[in-house]
């Protein structure tokens, strides 16, 4: 059930153009519905085995309340190191960047419990210190995700609009970036996810999820690739000074981003 994990899946130049264009793509089938099921077994208990918060869901911020996470899970867990060191989900990563190789930045394990709430609108690469945004994260659900769990959701174009890109993710973010997406006509795309499809986001593309309104959770595994000749930026704020430390571990502000914990997972050659 492994097969396809490096079989190449080469994409239409049109799907390359719309990445560019709208800062997002869906790819429905990316993966077979039996190898994710297969791997994503493994990828949910060792998230929920790994877990740290086991508060109730009314005694958690906004941000808690949106799911449990856990990260860089492909050194604690086998078949998430698997997932994460896939051929052909890396070489996909590095056509819609349009890179010869990419890194990995790290990876998160994002389980939203039955009744978690909405994650909140906001860009990713607001919380990290990289100095381009030669990035892209691949979002892998764990089960199908129709519109009540809680789909990711992309504002379509919003990649280069400049307001709500100094927000991490809270209730201000979910107001203030939708108002402004909504006053700049960026339309939002909440397409719900079969088994097998994967999406992939820049870093600068804002997006956000709803709640899920099931009694099922929805587990997602992600993938946060870069550019493979990428360096470190003098870090901007708290978070990004957090990440500096935690996810490029030794590296200074200039230093290309490749610490031991950050291996390349696709080189074109």
């Amino acid at each position: 059930m492994t097969g396809d994990l490096d079989t190449p899946l080469l994409l239409a130049r049109e799907t390359i153009e719309g990445f560019r264009k709208d800062g997002f793509v869906r790819i429905a089938g990316a993966l077979s519905p039996e190898t994710v099921a297969a791997y994503g077994r493994s990828i949910t208990n060792a998230t929920l085995r790994l877990n740290t918060d086991h508060r109730p869901l009314a005694e958690r911020s906004t941000y808690d309340r949106a799911f449990l996470q856990v990260m860089n899970l492909w050194r604690a867990d086998d078949a998430a190191r698997r997932l994460v060191f896939s051929q052909r989900l890396a070489r996909l990563a590095a056509s819609l960047l349009e890179v010869r190789s990419v890194r990995l930045y790290h990876d998160q394990s994002l389980y939203k419990e039955p009744g978690g709430g909405i994650t909140p609108a906001h860009a990713d690469q607001y919380y990290w210190p990289l100095a381009s945004d030669r990035t892209v994260t691949a979002w892998i659900p764990l089960q199908d995700v129709p519109a009540h769990m809680g789909p990711l959701a992309f504002y379509r174009g919003s990649q280069g609009e400049a307001f709500g890109r100094n927000l991490p993710i809270s209730d201000e973010s979910e107001a203030a970036i939708t108002r402004a997406m909504e006053a700049h006509g960026f339309v939002i795309d909440a397409q719900p996810y079969a088994l097998g499809d994967v999406s992939f986001h820049g870093g600068w593309t804002f997006h956000r999820a709803g709640a899920n309104e099931s009694e099922t959770p929805r587990s997602v595994m992600t993938i946060i690739y870069m550019d493979a000749e990428m360096r470190v930026a003098e870090p901007i704020n708290t978070m990004q000074r957090n990440d500096l430390a935690q996810w490029l571990p030794g590296l200074s502000p200039g230093d290309m981003a490749a610490s031991p914990i950050n291996p390349i997972l696709f080189d074109a050659g």
